[in-house]
C-alpha cells in the first residue's frame, strides 16, 4: 500500500497527565480543548494554515492566550493532531488508513490552498486522486474507513469515487489485473497459477461493511459484465467471512452465547445477502442455500427472507447431495440431532413446484430424472438419520412418506434406512415397527434386499410373512401360466378332498384285500394321495394370503381347530405353531436362493 510523508521536524509532541503539548522555548498561547485532550499550542504556526482557527481568534491580540473547544472535529484528537503537526512541519506518514480522518479534519479546519498555498486538503487530494484511487487495497481499506465518519465521508465524495474506482477495477479483464489481491483459497498457489483468477476480487471486498459491499455488489450486477456464478461466488465468500457457523454448524449451541446485538447485525446481513441472490439457477450451490436456511432460523429472519430461501433451494434440490442437508436441529423442542424439519419443508416446496411443472412438460424424461434424483437423495439421508438415538418413528416415517410412489424405482434404498432404523432402536414397539415397516412395498424390492429381508429376524413377523407370499408368488407366476383360485374356493376345496380323504383311509383301514381292489380303485387311491399333498401347500399359500389380510389370529385358530378334527379320528392332538412355518419358509426360501 502506498503512503505520502510530508514535513521533515522529529516529532517533539509528549504528553503530561491529559495535557499534550510539544518541547518549545516559547511559551504555548493557544489552548484547544478535545474531547478529553488539552493541546497547549502556538498561533504562529497553525493559524496562517487553520481558516477556522482564524476566525476564532480574530477578536484577539497577538499576546493574549486564547482557549478553545473543538470537541466536534471528525476523526477526533488523533485526526486533529496530524493537523497540527502539518503545521509544525513535524513528519506524519498519510495512507489509506488516516487518510479520511486527516482530509475531514482539515477541511473542519479549513486547511484549503485559499488560506495558504500548498495547504493540508490540496495535498491530501492529490494523494487521495493519484495513489488511493490507483491502487485496489487502497480503495478497499479506505472506503472501509470511511464507516467511522460516513456523512462527512459522504458528502466529500469520497465513497462515491472509491466504490467507483473498486468497480472499475473489478470489471477490468483478468488479464489485465497487475495489482496486488488477496486469495487464500484452499489448495490455489499464485507461483502455480500464472493466471488470474474470475473471482480474484472477492476476498478484499468481503472486507467492507454490509451496506458498502450492497453498493458495491448491486452497482456490478447493474452492468451485466459479469456472470450471475460470479457474483454468487462473491455473496458465498462474504457470508463465509461474516456469519458465524456458515461453514459448517458442529453443534446447535456453537452462537448460543452470542448478544443480541450481535444477533440483529447477523440478521441484517443474512436477509441482506438473500435479497443480492441473482434470480438465474445456479447462481449459488444448494448446499450453500441449505447453509443460509439452517442459521436463519437462529437469527430470527424474516419469514419472507425464509420463504425465499426454501423456495431457492427448492429449484435445486435435485442437485444437493446428502453433506448438504445435514445440519443440527437448532429448536430448542427438538430432541433431534439432525434438522428434518427443514429438509421436509424443502422437499414439499419442491414437490409443489414439481406437480406445477410435470404435466405441460415438453421434455418428461428431465422431470422424471429430476424427481427420481430428489427421491434416492431423500433415502440416502434417510439411512444418515436412521442412526439418531433420538429420531422419532412419526418424523422418519413422514419424511419418508412424502416422497411420491414414482420417485423410487425400487424400495431397496428405503429397505436399508428402515434396517438401520431398527438396528439403531432395537426397543421398539411393535406397533412402531409395524408402522415403520408399514411404508415398505415389498413387491418393490429386488431379488438380493428380498433374500435378506426375508432372514432379517429384526422385520416384524407380518411384513416377513408379506415378503415369503410374494416371493413364492412371484415364483409361481414364473413356472404356470394358468389363474390361481381365489381364496374361499381354494378353502371350501381343500375342507371336501380333506373330508374325502378321511373316508378313503377309513375304507382302506379294513384292510382290503389285494384281489378285491379292480384297476379304478387303484387309480382312484393314487389320485386321492396326490391331492392330499396339494392340499398341504394350498394350505399353506392360504396362510400367507390370510396372514397378509392381517388375519393371523383367526387363521392360527382355524388351522388349529381343523388339525384337532382330523386327528381326532386317530385320537392324536397335534398342535400349528405359525412360527415354526414360518422359519420352515426361510429354510425353502435360503434353499431356493442357493439354487
Amino acid at each position: 500500500m502506498k503512503f505520502m510523508k510530508l514535513g521533515t521536524k522529529a516529532d517533539t509532541f509528549y504528553t503530561e497527565q491529559a495535557t499534550r503539548t510539544l518541547i518549545s522555548e516559547i511559551a504555548a498561547d493557544l489552548v484547544i480543548q478535545i474531547n478529553d485532550i488539552t493541546y497547549l499550542l502556538h498561533k504562529f504556526p497553525l493559524l496562517p494554515k487553520c481558516g477556522l482557527l482564524q476566525r476564532l481568534c480574530y477578536d484577539s491580540s497577538d499576546s493574549e492566550s486564547v482557549s478553545l473547544e473543538l470537541h466536534d472535529i471528525p476523526g477526533g484528537e488523533e485526526a486533529f493532531e496530524l493537523c497540527a503537526k502539518f503545521c509544525y512541519g513535524i513528519a506524519i506518514n498519510i495512507s489509506a488508513h488516516n487518510f479520511v480522518s486527516a482530509l475531514c479534519a482539515a477541511k473542519f479546519l479549513r486547511m484549503n490552498d485559499s488560506i495558504e498555498k500548498g495547504n493540508f486538503v490540496g495535498k491530501l487530494e492529490s494523494f487521495f486522486n493519484s495513489c488511493i484511487l490507483e491502487g485496489w487495497k487502497d480503495s478497499i481499506v479506505t472506503l472501509q474507513t470511511t464507516a467511522t465518519l460516513p456523512e462527512w465521508s459522504e458528502n466529500l465524495g469520497i465513497v462515491r469515487k472509491c466504490i467507483d474506482s473498486i468497480i472499475e477495477k473489478i470489471l477490468t479483464p483478468p488479464p489485465q489485473v497487475k495489482w496486488s489481491y488477496t486469495y487464500t483459497r484452499p489448495g490455489y498457489t499464485k507461483k502455480q497459477h500464472h493466471s488470474v483468477p474470475k473471482d480474484w476480487w472477492t476476498e478484499d471486498v468481503s472486507d467492507l461493511d454490509i451496506d458498502l459491499f450492497r453498493c458495491i455488489i448491486m452497482a456490478i450486477r447493474s452492468t451485466y459484465v459479469l456472470p450471475p456464478q460470479l457474483i454468487g461466488e462473491a455473496l458465498h465468500v462474504y457470508a463465509c467471512r461474516w456469519l458465524p457457523g456458515i461453514t459448517k454448524l458442529k453443534s446447535s449451541g456453537s452462537s448460543v452465547s452470542q448478544t443480541e446485538e450481535s444477533k440483529e447485525k447477523n440478521r441484517k446481513i443474512l436477509e441482506t445477502i438473500v435479497s443480492m441472490i441473482p434470480a438465474d439457477r445456479g447462481s449459488v450451490s444448494v448446499g450453500f442455500l441449505f447453509r443460509l436456511l439452517s442459521i436463519s432460523i437462529h437469527f430470527g429472519v424474516s419469514s419472507v427472507t425464509k420463504t425465499e430461501l426454501i423456495r431457492r433451494a427448492s429449484l435445486q434440490f435435485e442437485e444437493a447431495t446428502v453433506s448438504d442437508l445435514l445440519y443440527p436441529s437448532t429448536s430448542s423442542s427438538d430432541q433431534n440431532y439432525y434438522d428434518t424439519e427443514l429438509v421436509l419443508a424443502v422437499l414439499e416446496t419442491f414437490l409443489k413446484l414439481w406437480k406445477r411443472m410435470s404435466p405441460g412438460a415438453v421434455d418428461s424424461s428431465y422431470f422424471l430424472r429430476s424427481i427420481r434424483n430428489v427421491g434416492k437423495l431423500i433415502d440416502s439421508y434417510l439411512q444418515v438419520v436412521a442412526r439418531d438415538d433420538n429420531m422419532q418413528v412419526s418424523k422418519f416415517v413422514s419424511l419418508a412418506e412424502t416422497v411420491p410412489s414414482i420417485a423410487r424405482e425400487d424400495h431397496d434404498d428405503l429397505y436399508q434406512a428402515i434396517n438401520i432404523y431398527l438396528k439403531m432402536h432395537p426397543e421398539l414397539s411393535k406397533a412402531d415397527k409395524k408402522r415403520l415397516c408399514g411404508i415398505l412395498d415389498c413387491q418393490r424390492l429386488s431379488p438380493e434386499v428380498r433374500g435378506h429381508a426375508v432372514k432379517n429376524e429384526l422385520l416384524p413377523l407380518r411384513t416377513v410373512v408379506q415378503l415369503l407370499y410374494f416371493e413364492q408368488d412371484k415364483g409361481s407366476k414364473a413356472t404356470s401360466s394358468h389363474k390361481l383360485p381365489k381364496a374361499h374356493e381354494i378353502l371350501l376345496g381343500a375342507k371336501d378332498r380333506a373330508a374325502t380323504t378321511r373316508d378313503t383311509q377309513s375304507k382302506h383301514s379294513l384292510g382290503p384285500t389285494k384281489e378285491a381292489l379292480n384297476g379304478e380303485e387303484i387309480r382312484e387311491r393314487d389320485h386321492q394321495q396326490k391331492t392330499k399333498r396339494s392340499d398341504g401347500k394350498l394350505a399353506l399359500e392360504l396362510e400367507k394370503k390370510m396372514v397378509i389380510r392381517g388375519d393371523i389370529e383367526e387363521t392360527q385358530s382355524e388351522k388349529a381347530r381343523v388339525v384337532r378334527d382330523e386327528s381326532s379320528s386317530s385320537g392324536k392332538v397335534k398342535m400349528v405353531d405359525p412360527k415354526k412355518m414360518i422359519r420352515r419358509a426361510r429354510s425353502k426360501s435360503e434353499h431356493g436362493v442357493k439354487k
